[in-house]
């Protein structure tokens, strides 16, 4: 597993960098150790690989189980740290699963959007993420990822292609959450609120127009 996803990890880091001039900010605010979760907006399929590369530990994924039909397709995301999740309900065996490789010092890029978000900028969040941060209490690290929907325009020079990570919440501020179900909605809106922030955050660094 760890050859493919090394080898895709590459891949796709060249790819971005080389092909769409991809610029990476905040990644100094990723753990060096102990389990973590990378919480983002999600724009586009190549979000995952995007911001898997942008990340020198190995990271995991959820993805929705259709994609896991086809047989070749998922055994190759599945060595590439992809996990199968059932949309639109509660899915205890995966949140289980998630909570197991954090504890076991692992990362997980979870979008709290569910999906990605088509023609706005933003969806609103479900509350699994804060779930799992509530009850993990590992750091969460917030991500906005700009360009990946407008591959042709970053590709040609019309767009930029960036990705921004921002200061995780720690321990100490998650514990403040109830561990009950409003406690998990409030902390997934605070989750969404910064990368929201973030988005404002890149544009000025960067110099992007709304």
């Amino acid at each position: 597993m760890m050859l493919l996803y090394r080898t895709g990890w590459a891949l796709s880091l060249l790819t971005a960098r080389v092909f769409f001039r991809l610029r990476r900010y905040g990644h100094e605010n990723i753990p060096k150790e102990g389990g973590f979760i990378i919480a983002s907006n999600h724009k586009s399929l190549a979000d995952p690989p995007l911001v898997g590369s942008c990340i020198r530990r190995p990271v995991h994924f959820m993805a929705k189980r259709e994609l896991f039909r086809n047989k070749i397709f998922g055994w190759l995301i599945s060595q590439t740290n992809a996990h199968p999740i059932r949309r639109g309900a509660i899915d205890k065996s995966a949140i289980d699963m998630v909570e197991g490789l954090l504890s076991r010092n692992q990362g997980v890029v979870i979008f709290p959007e569910g999906t990605r978000a088509r023609n706005v900028d933003f969806l609103d969040p479900k509350p699994g993420v804060g779930m799992i941060a509530r009850k993990a209490l590992v750091p969460v690290v917030p991500a906005y990822i700009h360009g990946s929907d407008k591959l042709s325009d970053v590709f040609w020079g019309r767009e930029k292609m960036r990705v921004i990570f921002g200061e995780p919440l720690d321990k100490s501020e998650i514990i403040r959450y109830d561990d009950a179900k409003l406690g998990y909605r409030e902390l997934t809106e605070e989750i969404m609120r910064r990368i929201k922030a973030l988005k404002e955050e890149l544009l000025l660094r960067s110099g992007i127009s709304q």
